[in-house]
């Protein structure tokens, strides 16, 4: 599809919306293109990070309304592709075993800014902003990110002020919140965000991978579920190719090259 691009380059897998005439607004075929990109880069070993981003200073405005309303009301909440309704959607960012950096230019809405949150690390360009708009359309944050990972991120008086009123939250109040860990200039945002994911890529996937995992899976568990957790995956690292380079490297005075194993 012509509006979602995928390319992987050194180790990074870069998946573009580009629809800058309707700042980044998603059909339903988009929304399947977007999803195939995330799969492609969860399932290929090649992939160390997942770097998510719009064209044209955009982002992605949400559902493309015209679309939505082509659509009976009860296939618009619908979690599977367009020929099946089978397929699982939920949140495919945030279920990416790999590491997702989101780089945002201009407005990230509804859906847009439900990205954004699926995303591990956030950088934002000075004119990004980040709007939750379900309430004021009757409807609830469609990916359940804004509900569930939104509050994790910024603390739950902010998100439900963000969620309640539809306000928007500024590059700079994002920042301060701790929802975006860099605000660059526009014109600086995609090496950014790139030397970001060269820097995550330059680690070992395999340790990478379990990192996520029990980050996210923390949140779930108590502590003794959460240290066994963490028992498992420390021997299975010790157990791995990458540890045995990560120290060979150290000993060796030279750059690590990890493999994932």
């Amino acid at each position: 599809m012509r509006e979602i691009h995928y390319e992987v380059a050194g180790g990074i897998a870069t998946l573009t919306i580009d629809r800058p005439d309707k700042r980044g607004a998603m059909t339903y075929a988009m929304l399947d293109a977007f999803s195939d990109g995330i799969r492609r880069a969860s399932e290929d070993d090649d992939v160390r990070v997942l770097l998510v981003t719009g064209s044209g200073g955009s982002f992605c405005a949400g559902i493309d309304l015209a679309d939505l309303a082509g659509w009976d009301p009860g296939q618009r909440g619908r979690t599977g592709d367009a020929a099946t309704g089978q397929q699982p959607r939920g949140m495919l960012l945030h279920s990416c075993p790999k590491p997702v950096v989101a780089a945002v230019d201009g407005p990230a809405v509804g859906m847009g800014a439900e990205f954004a949150t699926q995303a591990d690390l956030r950088i934002a360009s000075t004119r990004a902003r980040f709007c939750w708009n379900f309430g004021q359309r009757g409807l609830v944050p469609d990916t359940g990110a804004g509900s569930w990972l939104l509050p994790r991120q910024v603390g739950l008086p902010a998100a439900l002020r963000l969620l309640y009123t539809g306000d928007s939250l500024d590059a700079s109040e994002a920042l301060s919140l701790g929802y975006v860990i860099e605000v660059v200039s526009p014109d600086e945002l995609t090496a950014a965000a790139t030397g970001l994911a060269e820097r995550i890529a330059a680690g070992s996937p395999f340790a990478a991978r379990r990192t996520k995992q029990l980050v996210y899976d923390a949140a779930a568990l108590d502590l003794d579920p959460h240290l066994e957790a963490t028992r498992q995956a420390m021997a299975e690292c010790f157990a791995s190719e990458d540890h045995a380079e990560g120290v060979a490297s150290f000993l060796e005075r030279r750059p690590a090259v990890f493999t994932g194993r």
